[in-house]
């Protein structure tokens, strides 16, 4: 038994999006280059999410996703759940046939079934501040976001006019003048 990718990449770009909590919508992009997770499987995971509003996406320029509850409120579980990432230690899946159709369960069932709930009640019991509290403890900096201007800071640039002609027909008009 193992966590996949989906769960593992699920919970860390929540977590990418918790640290950043403070600074406005994330864009999937950036959480992409970040954490080097494809942004097409980011986005695939966080319309999952979206559903089962773990975060808010907001449109437009500037516009991202953001936590859809506190990050005290959503746990390692419910990301791990909303992205249909089974969590089963067991062979039969639950269905208590490990010994294939009609043989019922092995004799080692109790011990998985046990295994799943204590897994459960672990990845329940831990929320994304929590998660990102630790990191910031560790001494993780979140970087400033850019200042969004509405003024560009490039200079504008006038445009040049041009007397001269433009074409050899309007070089010779200029002549006959």
């Amino acid at each position: 038994m193992r966590l996949t990718t989906k769960g593992r990449f699920a919970v860390t770009a929540m977590l990418d999006l918790a640290l950043r909590e403070n600074t406005g919508p994330v864009a999937l992009a950036a959480i992409s280059q970040r954490q080097q997770i494809s942004l097409s499987y980011l986005e695939q995971l966080f319309g999952k999410l979206r559903r089962h509003e773990l975060v808010e996406s907001t449109r437009g320029p500037g516009g991202g996703y953001s936590l859809g509850r506190k990050a005290e409120d959503i746990t390692v579980a419910d990301i791990i759940v909303a992205v249909d990432e089974a969590l089963d230690a067991t062979g039969c899946g639950g269905k208590e046939n490990c010994m294939g159709e009609d043989s019922g369960r092995c004799i080692t069932h109790e011990l998985w079934t046990n295994l799943n709930a204590k897994m459960i009640e672990y990845l329940d019991s831990v929320s994304l501040r929590k998660l990102a509290d630790e990191q910031l403890a560790k001494g993780f900096e979140v970087e400033a976001a850019p200042v969004k201007r509405a003024i560009s800071s490039q200079p504008v640039l006038k445009p040049i006019r041009v007397t001269a002609p433009n074409s050899v027909f309007a070089l010779g008009g200029a002549f006959s003048k």
